[in-house]
């Protein structure tokens, strides 16, 4: 038996089902970067004789879900077999047929789903079909595993908005750039490498016009098979240069898709030259003269973007925090010291009280060349009544003023 999306053989000793769903997982994270804004989905197929007969992956957008992948492998052998996913099986008309008429006109027994999919096309339906027909399903196998997996697809159904990481690299005291506001560079090269990494797995990056203006970024992602994601600014009045670097085709050669985040006070002119070069400009309404975040964060999600690279500098990244709108950081603190009074990774007014604090749950940290690497889920407090209010913040270098 061979295995789709790949050569080598499949042990057919028997395992146990957990076993057989941590196979299912690991066949998932084979379409990370490359099946957004679907989720990444592994299944594997198992005879009553406790043989693997079939395992497949979602590996591209439009192409066959992880079930009819591996039902593709086994052929008439699924009759009778145990389906591991480790995502409820849809049961609507997309890009390709619903799954659950897959299984069920191969005849599969049993399946064993890892967690539903809150996606509201699905939601129970697909284990409710299973079930109708006379399948056997059971669910909750390693589902942890699965919602880990999966985390940024099941925040953009959970939260009718795009998962946001905000990645950010500082100095030992603090500092994300130098006095004249720029940062180029605080971090080693393995960190860099590893952001591109990074980027590669996200729909989309976000900075602020002034990151533009001072760093000039190419906001790709320079690693073999990536993807370039959608580059989203956020520029209240327009102040995007036609020739920024960020315009130009990606390392895969593929067009650069930007996306600019304007109020109502951009000038027509500058936003017709923005146009002219190709990028896409959405006016939004205004909030402390800055594009008014859950109006793009809705934008964005009309738009397919179901995960985002927030790069931006300090002001930006408070705009997200204070709506609750940032769900893990990569914080990068590099072994040096800048001094002086220049900007840091978030800025705003600032929490009122240490109870208010955002706090990191899940923390892991590691060394990424000479860089310590912090990543973390952020927990808000239960009620907030933090607000920003006309405190800009005036270094150079940040925030999408």
């Amino acid at each position: 038996m061979h295995t789709v999306g790949g050569p080598h053989q499949v042990a057919t000793v028997a395992p146990s089902g957990a076993a057989h769903m941590r196979r299912a997982l690991e066949l998932a994270e084979r379409g990370r970067g490359r099946v957004s804004p679907n989720p990444m989905v592994g299944c594997v197929l198992v005879a009553p004789d406790g043989s693997v007969v079939g395992e497949g992956w979602h590996a591209y957008v439009g192409g066959s879900h992880a079930e009819v992948a591996a039902l593709d492998v086994a052929g008439a052998a699924a009759r009778g077999a145990t389906a591991y996913v480790t995502l409820e099986p849809c049961d609507h008309h997309g890009r390709t047929g619903p799954c659950t008429d897959a299984l069920l006109s191969a005849g599969v027994a049993r399946v064993v789903v890892a967690i539903e999919d809150p996606d509201a096309r699905v939601r129970g339906r697909g284990i409710a079909k299973l079930r109708a027909a006379g399948v056997e399903v059971d669910v909750g196998v390693l589902a942890a595993e699965a919602e880990a997996l999966n985390e940024a697809y099941l925040t953009a159904r959970r939260k009718a908005r795009p998962f946001v990481l905000y990645k950010t690299a500082m100095s030992l005291d603090g500092k994300i750039a130098v006095r004249s506001g720029r940062s180029r560079w605080i971090t080693s090269e393995a960190a860099r490498a590893h952001v591109h990494r990074l980027r590669a797995e996200f729909d989309a990056i976000a900075v602020g016009v002034n990151t533009v203006l001072l760093d000039d970024p190419a906001l790709t992602a320079r690693v073999e098979g990536g993807r370039t994601p959608v580059k989203v600014v956020f520029d209240s009045i327009g102040r995007t240069p036609p020739g920024a670097k960020l315009f130009e085709a990606g390392p895969d050669g593929s067009d650069a898709t930007v996306l600019i985040y304007v109020t109502e006070e951009a000038p027509a002119a500058r936003v017709a030259a923005l146009e002219s070069r190709g990028a896409t400009v959405v006016t939004v309404a205004a909030t402390r003269g800055r594009p008014r975040l859950i109006d793009a964060l809705a934008d964005l999600q009309s738009r397919s973007v179901g995960s985002l690279l927030l790069e931006g500098g300090g002001t930006l990244a408070w705009d997200f925090f204070a709506e609750q709108a940032v769900d893990r950081v990569a914080w990068f603190i590099a072994p040096k010291l800048l001094g002086g009074n220049a900007a840091g990774p978030l800025a705003g007014t600032g929490v009122a009280s240490i109870p208010d604090a955002f706090t990191l749950d899940a923390m892991r940290t590691q060394t990424v060349g000479s860089d310590l690497l912090v990543t973390g889920r952020v927990v808000y407090p239960p009620a907030s009544d933090q607000t920003d209010d006309e405190t800009h913040d005036h270094a150079a270098g940040v925030g999408s003023r």
